[in-house]
Parts: C-alpha cells; sequence; structure tokens
C-alpha cells in the first residue's frame, strides 16, 4: 500500500513538471516567433467605411475589421486594410508592398505561390517600408526582400491567431 502511495505520488509530480515544461516551451516559442510583438486591439466587426480607433502599426495587425474578409491570394491594387485584418483574425500572411522594382514584386508573388493557403499579397501606398508582412499581433518590416525570412516569417506565424481554422 505504501510503495503504491508513493508510485501515485511519482507519476503526480512527473506529470505535472510535463504540463509546467510544456507551457514553458509553448511560451517560449510565442517569444521567439519572427517579427515585432504587437498588442492586440482585439477582433470588433463593423461596418464598411465606420470610423475606429486609431491601429497600433503600420500596416496594422489586429483591431476593428470589416465582417468580410478578403479572399485569398495575390492582387494587383491596393484592398482595405480592414478586411486584411479579418483574414489576420483567421490566420494568415499578409505581405504588402509599396515603391519596390518589379523584379522584387515578381519574387513575393513567386514565393506567395508556393504557399497559397492563407496568403494576401497587395500593394500599399501608406507603408512606410518596402515589404511588410503582419499576422496576427506581428509585424516584420523589410527594405529589401530576403526569401528566407519572409518563409520564416510565414512558417512560424501562419494560424497564429484567434481563429486559425476559420476560412
Amino acid at each position: 500500500m505504501k510503495k503504491t502511495f508513493i508510485l501515485v505520488v511519482v507519476i503526480t509530480a512527473i506529470l505535472i513538471a510535463g504540463v509546467w515544461l510544456s507551457k514553458l516551451l509553448q511560451k517560449k516559442a510565442e517569444l521567439t516567433r519572427p517579427g515585432q510583438i504587437l498588442s492586440s486591439q482585439g477582433q470588433q466587426h463593423i461596418q464598411t467605411d465606420a470610423t475606429h480607433e486609431a491601429y497600433n502599426s503600420n500596416p496594422p495587425t489586429s483591431g476593428s475589421h470589416n465582417a468580410q474578409p478578403a479572399n485569398w491570394g495575390i492582387y494587383q491594387s491596393e484592398l482595405l486594410d480592414e478586411n486584411l485584418i479579418h483574414n489576420l483574425e483567421h490566420g494568415g500572411i499578409w505581405i504588402s508592398y509599396n515603391d519596390i522594382d518589379s523584379d522584387t514584386k515578381t519574387k513575393i508573388e513567386n514565393l506567395a505561390k508556393k504557399y497559397p493557403n492563407k496568403m494576401i499579397v497587395t500593394p500599399r501606398s501608406k507603408n512606410d517600408s518596402k515589404i511588410a508582412l503582419a499576422s496576427w499581433t506581428r509585424l516584420l518590416k523589410l527594405d529589401v526582400f530576403d526569401e528566407a525570412v519572409i518563409v520564416d516569417f510565414i512558417k512560424a506565424n501562419k494560424n497564429k491567431s484567434p481563429e486559425p481554422n476559420a476560412q
């Protein structure tokens, strides 16, 4: 009876330590994902063209957004930030660019085609960097195309959002 009790205590301690270690590793992985960590501004749906609180990043990575997300894909014209934030809420990656040459644009589009699920590529005149990678509460700005950095961002941040299973 005493040996059984000790065995139960040891197994329980091992399980508790395992859960604690798992949570610790999960938190470390969250902190080491690429991109600047930004505070969530919530995920409220608003009417198109409704006024809302200013976003805490450029481009935005969370906050008030339209109820309808954009279709995934590559666009040749700008889309509303308020639609694209909804895509980020669904676990997507948004690559936006401004003032880049056609060769860089082609490289971005070709790379995005390798990861067609939950990707959006758009020009964005409000960007303050040449290339911006956004996911839910993560932002990485680049002044030159770096495929390895972009792929790392995509792999680490895709589906890290409040609604990763939404389409």
